[in-house]
């Protein structure tokens, strides 16, 4: 019968979230595997570690799973995090365990209280009890009478005490109003404003809080509870009503450029929590925003996979020899031969990682636009580090194919394509092939890639020479056309700058290297003329190798001349 109504109650059990997937991992194997003695001591354990942690700290998940498990992890987890995301996930952790054996509460050796119970001890609202929960206090599942309900254990109710004096004084304060209390507050509040209109709502919650004994959180939720249900004779109008969106993106500015939070507070007449609130909203609806493709695949749903996953790329099985770079490429472009090719197994785990990160991020991202206005600032640092990861693996992907985009560049170069040019293009479409590119089907990424490149130039090649075939004509038919009304400078002007387009159609139709040679031989790109000597380092080539280019290319400009009767001047 217990273990019917055990397995009954899990399986009913939400689907709960942990900011660590190495600790939900842990609890499912604990959950499965652990025998029962050793689960209760592991749920102590927790407990125990969660008193411990310090919010902005960070702690590795090795430190965690050797705290709550007492086995230290023959392998290392590099999965990390800061204090307040391990309690969250800690206090999770309990209660699943928990959810797991649901013992009966009458048979643990110990008082187990319940959320009323609680309430009633400590004067107390039950919504304060779920506050304290979030701050640490551990909650287990028992049987109370066939019945499934949340529980403390005495012991854990005594160490938060000891912990949390303060908050369970404050808490005291939250206890439940009756009518003849709230008439006498909300009397208080109109002869404090009527005194003085100009009171702003924190002075005045905080003055009757301290005369009634009240915490100044229950005075003010009291004041916007009232002003919502009588807007006609609220009691501070411009301040308890919602927020207008621009003012909303008001304060978000200002906080960018370095207006704290207080004074944001003291300006908008608003409490922190509620600027603090306002600048998460915010922020989430920016980063909702920006557009995040991924190609899925159905192992990422599976459990366990974050190891495997998002685990450092693998070595290649044998060394690859260096490849050298052509002796015809410059510098800039030679160098990416230092960087190696991606074997096939690295290829298809850096595509998986990188789409894997994107997931994860994409079901954050779901989960906050579902509720924007309660995301978790922990929550959305978490979609960014997913994304800002997801962008690491994904150029690691790009350099590691970018001699490629040269490759293909270097077919593809004619008398009116730019070799720089193209590269740019290229560059473009390989970078649009890594986010379509399914790993999952088993092909090579270069056979996709290469498929993207070459398209792209097939359509952008001939509309660059049709555009500039458009660009001489219609000067020269705007020359023709024009009446001779000029001075004789002004002729000499024409005749200059008709030179000088001529010279460059010439240049255009030499080959990238004979282009960049005379430009820089001869000064042409604006700069200063290089010798023979600095432009043979830059290319990487001999000098000698150098001056036969440019000869070469001087003596096409010559023929191209004569062709069009033009007299080209001695150097």
């Amino acid at each position: 019968m217990v273990t019917e109504i055990s397995q009954q109650s899990i399986s009913n059990q939400p689907e709960t979230t942990y900011h660590s997937d190495s600790l939900r991992q842990l609890c499912d194997q604990i959950v499965r595997f652990t025998p029962k003695a050793k689960r209760l001591q592991q749920m102590d354990n927790a407990e125990i570690l969660l008193d411990e942690l310090v919010d902005e700290t960070v702690y590795p998940f090795d430190f965690v799973h050797f705290r709550v498990t007492g086995v230290r992890l023959l392998q290392h987890d590099s999965n990390t995090q800061k204090g307040l995301q391990w309690r969250e996930d800690l206090l999770q952790f309990v209660q699943d365990v928990s959810a797991s054996l649901l013992l009966e509460a009458q048979t643990v050796g110990q008082k187990v209280w319940t959320v009323e119970e609680l309430a009633k001890r400590f004067e107390v609202a039950e919504r304060t009890i779920n506050r304290w929960r979030q701050r640490g206090l551990a909650a287990r599942r028992f049987r109370f009478s066939n019945r499934v309900k949340v529980g403390f254990l005495d012991d854990t109710v005594n160490r938060f005490l000891a912990k949390n004096s303060d908050l369970v004084k404050r808490g005291g304060q939250f206890r439940n109003v009756d009518d003849d209390e709230r008439e006498e507050i909300f009397k208080e509040i109109r002869s404090s404003l009527e005194s003085d209109p100009e009171l702003s709502l924190s002075h005045v919650t905080r003055s009757i809080a301290k005369k009634m004994s009240r915490s100044p959180e229950t005075i003010r939720m009291m004041i916007k509870e009232y002003d919502r249900m009588n807007p006609e004779k609220a009691l501070f109008p411009d301040v308890t009503g919602p927020l207008a969106e621009a003012t909303k993106l008001q304060i978000h500015n200002l906080n960018s450029r370095g207006v704290g939070i207080a004074a944001l507070a003291r300006q908008f007449r608003r409490s922190r929590q509620t600027i603090h609130r306002v600048l998460i909203e915010v922020r989430a609806m920016e980063l909702l925003k920006t557009p995040l493709d991924f190609i899925d695949n159905p192992d990422f749903a599976n459990p366990g996979v974050d190891k495997e996953f998002l685990a450092e790329m693998p070595e290649p099985e044998t060394t690859a020899r260096k490849q050298r770079a052509p002796k015809d490429l410059p510098p800039y472009l030679a160098s990416l031969y230092e960087v190696p090719l991606l074997t096939r197994q690295q290829e298809q785990h850096l595509f998986r990682k990188m789409n894997y990160l994107k997931w994860k991020a994409m079901r954050l991202r779901e989960k906050a636009a579902a509720d924007i206005a309660h995301v978790k600032a922990s929550d959305l640092d978490l979609i960014e580090k997913f994304q800002e990861e997801s962008l690491v693996v994904k150029n690691q992907i790009i350099r590691a194919n970018l001699r490629l985009v040269v490759s293909i560049a270097k077919r593809h170069v004619g008398t009116s394509a730019n070799f720089f040019e193209l590269i740019s293009d290229g560059n473009m479409s390989l970078m649009r092939a890594v986010e379509k590119f399914d790993f999952a089907r088993g092909n090579k990424f270069s056979t996709y890639a290469s498929w993207a490149i070459v398209k792209n130039y097939a359509r952008s090649i001939p509309e660059e020479s049709h555009h500039r075939d458009r660009f001489v004509t219609g000067h020269e038919e705007m020359f023709e056309a024009a009446t001779d009304s000029r001075m004789d400078e002004q002729e000499l002007e024409l005749a200059q700058k008709t030179l000088r387009q001529t010279v460059r159609g010439m240049l255009d139709r030499l080959d990238a290297r004979e282009r960049l040679i005379i430009e820089r031989r001869f000064g042409l790109s604006g700069g200063e003329e290089c010798t023979l000597e600095s432009l043979g380092r830059e290319l990487g080539i001999t000098k000698e190798r150098v001056r036969q280019i440019e000869a070469r290319a001087q003596e096409k400009i010559r023929r191209m001349a004569s062709q069009e009767q033009i007299e080209m001047p001695n150097r």
